[in-house]
């Protein structure tokens, strides 16, 4: 099977692959995607990250290898997706946060009723929705062309466009988010979700 154009970028820094990935393509279930915006998460490194304490049955994806997709649930209603990262057993993994529907509009269409096309997938639960991601992608290999999950490339964006900021509601980046600008979106996408910083719960 010839190498995938991404394994190499994939088994390195997590903020290396994360920028490399915006105008990717990602396929499932009929609908194509163009990535415009995700978001790094370094592992043991990282306080924010789901596998910043270790291996947990729910985490075990994010361990590697590189190129395999973890889903997550959230909020007790939402799937989030994340295409691991890094060498094996470093748990690195970058959200995939928002982008643009330019295959299989119809379907997606159908899943994302009522809602305007600029929204489809502008948010990490939206873009899982809108490529019909949920639990048994758990694991799914994105670098398997045989495989209903494929990562591809696109049109290389201009560098020129590539912005980087705070994580959106990450409560571990330190209430502000300075200590860990690791979003990266692509400039002047409407699809770019909207930033919002973390709320800190007060205990009473």
């Amino acid at each position: 099977m010839p190498v995938h154009p991404f394994a190499e970028v994939l088994t390195g820094d997590v903020l290396e692959a994360a920028p490399a990935l915006l105008g990717a393509r990602l396929t499932h279930s009929r609908v194509t995607i163009r990535l415009t915006e995700v978001e790094a998460y370094a592992g043991a490194a990282d306080p924010g990250s789901h596998a910043f304490r270790g291996r947990t049955p729910r985490t075990a994806v994010m361990f590697g290898p590189a190129g395999r997709l973890y889903v997550y649930f959230t909020y007790g209603m939402h799937f989030c997706a994340n295409v691991v990262c890094g060498p094996e057993g470093e748990a690195s993994a970058v959200l995939l946060r928002a982008g643009e529907v330019v295959e299989g509009r119809e379907v997606a269409s159908g899943r994302r009723a009522g809602v305007r096309e600029r929204d489809w997938a502008r948010g990490p639960a939206r873009l899982a929705v809108t490529l019909g991601l949920g639990r048994d992608e758990n694991g799914l290999d994105l670098l398997n062309p045989t495989t209903d999950g494929v990562l591809g490339v696109g049109e290389p964006p201009d560098p020129g466009r590539i912005r980087t900021g705070p994580r959106v509601g990450v409560s571990g980046d330190g209430g502000d988010g300075a200590r860990f600008p690791w979003r990266f979106w692509l400039d002047g996408e409407p699809s770019v979700s909207a930033y919002r910083p973390a709320v800190r719960r007060r205990r009473g």
